[in-house]
C-alpha cells in the first residue's frame, strides 16, 4: 500500500481560466500557502503523450466541456474577474498543443523559475489574449523571466522533456485530479477557486512553523490583476 503523501500540492492548467484566478489569489491572499505548496501541473495530453501515458497504466481524467459549460464559464469568469479588479483577454485555441507551455513549465521549474514563469504565461494568455501554445510566445515569456528561451520554446518537442511528462500525468492520476485548480494533502482534496481558503486553512492548521505574514506580496508573484467549481 502506498503512503499519502503529506507534501501540500497545488495543480494548475496554464490553459484554464480558474487556474489564473486561483493563481491571483494564491499570491495575493495566501502568499505563505503558495511558498509551501507543490506546483503540479496539469494539462490535456496530446496523441503522443497520451500513448504514452497509456504504456505506464495511466488514464488522463479529462473529457472535452460541452458548448453549454462553454458558455457559462465565459459568464463566470468574467463576474469572478471583475470581482477581482481583472479583465480577462480571451484567447483563441486554434489547433493547441497543450505540451508546448506545460513541458515549458518543468524547463522554468529546473533554472528556478517556475512561478514566475507561470506568472508570465499566465498574464500572456489570460490578460493579452496571446496563443500560448506558440512556441514564439513560450519563449517570450520565460526570456522575461530569466529562462533559456530556446529551450523553453523547443520544450514540446524534447524527448526528455516528453518522458518527464508523462510521469507528471502519472502523478495527476494517481492524485485523482479531475480538474482545476486543485489542491490535496494527504487524504484531504479540494476543488475550485473557492475551496483555496479552506485548503489554506488545511495546511496552516498542520504546519508546524509559521508561514511569512499573509498581508505581504510574494516576491516574484503574480501580476496583480473565489469561484465555486473549477475546470480542466
Amino acid at each position: 500500500m502506498v503512503a499519502l503523501s503529506s507534501e501540500p500540492r497545488f495543480y494548475f492548467s496554464l490553459r484554464s481560466p480558474y487556474s489564473w484566478l486561483a493563481l491571483h489569489d494564491l499570491v495575493t491572499r495566501f502568499p505563505d500557502i503558495a511558498l509551501t505548496a507543490r506546483w503540479r501541473p496539469f494539462w490535456e495530453p496530446d496523441a503522443r503523450s497520451a500513448a504514452a501515458l497509456r504504456d505506464r497504466g495511466g488514464d488522463f481524467p479529462y473529457a472535452p466541456m460541452s458548448r453549454a459549460k462553454h458558455l457559462y464559464v465565459l459568464q463566470d469568469v468574467k463576474r469572478l474577474a471583475a470581482e477581482r479588479g481583472l479583465v480577462p483577454a480571451w484567447p483563441v485555441d486554434r489547433d493547441p498543443v497543450w505540451e508546448v507551455p506545460h513541458l515549458a513549465y518543468l524547463v522554468a521549474e529546473r533554472a528556478g523559475a517556475s512561478r514566475e514563469f507561470v506568472a508570465a504565461v499566465t498574464a500572456a494568455r489570460w490578460e493579452r489574449g496571446l496563443d500560448i501554445c506558440d512556441p514564439a510566445v513560450v519563449g517570450a515569456a520565460a526570456a522575461e523571466v530569466g529562462v533559456d528561451p530556446t529551450a523553453a520554446a523547443g520544450a514540446g518537442e524534447d524527448p526528455d522533456l516528453r518522458a518527464e511528462g508523462v510521469e507528471r500525468l502519472l502523478d495527476v492520476c494517481s492524485d485523482g485530479v479531475f480538474g482545476v485548480p486543485y489542491f490535496r494533502r494527504g487524504r484531504a482534496r479540494f476543488w475550485g477557486v473557492d475551496r483555496l481558503p479552506a485548503f489554506a486553512a488545511h495546511v496552516r492548521a498542520r504546519s508546524p512553523q509559521p508561514g511569512p505574514d499573509p498581508g505581504q506580496p510574494l516576491a516574484g508573484g503574480l501580476v496583480d490583476g473565489g469561484h465555486a467549481g473549477g475546470c480542466g
